[in-house]
């Protein structure tokens, strides 16, 4: 059994390394999990209790359409330009949100490079908001 094993990985080398990568590549993103994310139960919990800031980073015409309120709208086209906007939240929670996760969760990396101490990435975005039956609010910030 064991030879034959031997004999299979010496055949056939490049699909067993690609095996090897792939298998590293997910216990990898399994142990990485979701840190720096939360869900929308958990995102209400940071803004209730510890006065976490929204951010969404969609395109001004979603979130007029609807929005998380009190969010702070920075799309994620001009986003890496209006980081000097934020820096009076640089040591307050942060929760990032866009449509779906996906590019909240880019805005959270560059968050995190430039020095902010705590931020989440809403899992599931707006949508996982929604599907929670979480108020949204088409009111513009003051």
């Amino acid at each position: 059994m064991l030879a034959q094993l031997t004999e299979f990985i010496g055949n056939h080398w490049i699909l067993f390394l690609a095996l090897a990568i792939i298998s590293a590549l997910l216990i990898y993103n399994l142990i990485q999990g979701d840190k720096g994310s939360t869900d929308p139960l958990g995102a209400t919990d940071l803004i209730n209790r510890r006065d976490a800031t929204v951010i969404d980073v969609r395109p001004s015409a979603d979130f007029d359409k609807g929005h998380i309120i009190h969010a702070i709208n920075i799309p994620m086209n001009g986003f890496r330009n209006q980081l000097g906007t934020l820096g009076k939240y640089r040591d307050k929670p942060l929760v990032v949100s866009c449509r779906s996760g996906s590019q909240s969760q880019m805005a959270c990396g560059i968050l995190r490079k430039q020095g902010f101490a705590e931020v989440y990435n809403l899992r599931g975005g707006v949508m996982a908001w929604q599907n929670a039956n979480l108020p949204l609010t088409r009111k513009k910030n003051t």
